[in-house]
């Protein structure tokens, strides 16, 4: 079985749970979270943490049991604190500005390029070369980050384009004569 399918996840005070037939609603202080559960899983609440136990033995329900603890837990940690990917331009006039629910992006382009926001999902651009997605659905918000920065990812000469800020980018040497 699996070992991150054994811990319990821990719900703080100001999380409700609500189950119903094979799906999980997730309330917290900054929104709720839905998913359908897996039919080779069972989730129980008890007192303040969540259990989820393999149905059967086979390889599939224990695989099933440890996507779905750590699926649940990042739920809970969505709607309490939130998830953020931050994005950096790097790059002779590459700009991005925030307005409203859309994001402009000058990145060398002969036009802008003009990012449309899902619902729930915040941008804000502390800085001309910056970008804060924020949200409460961590796939979500993962998903919004690595679409922007397709836009122009980092070139392996000399690293322009749209990176993570975590992200390193090994930079290639030139071709010498």
């Amino acid at each position: 079985m699996s070992r991150i399918g054994k811990a319990p996840v821990e719900l703080p005070g100001n999380v409700e749970v609500q189950l119903a037939n094979s799906e999980i609603s997730i309330k917290g202080p900054l929104g709720t979270l839905k998913r359908t559960l897996s039919a080779h899983v069972t989730v129980e609440k008890v007192e303040n943490e969540l259990r989820v136990a393999p149905v059967g033995a086979s390889h599939a329900a224990d695989a099933m049991s440890g996507t779905t603890r750590a699926l649940l837990s990042n739920m809970v940690q969505g709607v309490t604190k939130g998830y953020e990917k931050k994005l950096l331009l790097v790059g002779v006039g590459y700009r991005a500005q925030a307005q409203g629910d859309k994001l402009n992006l000058t990145l060398g382009f002969s036009h802008p390029v003009v990012h449309q926001m899902p619902q729930g999902i915040k941008v804000e651009t502390p800085t001309q070369t910056e970008i804060l997605i924020k949200g409460i659905d961590k796939q979500v918000v993962g998903q919004i980050a690595a679409e922007v920065r397709a836009y122009r990812s980092p070139e392996p000469y000399k690293g322009k384009g749209v990176r993570y800020s975590d992200e390193t980018v090994v930079l290639k040497e030139t071709k010498k004569k």
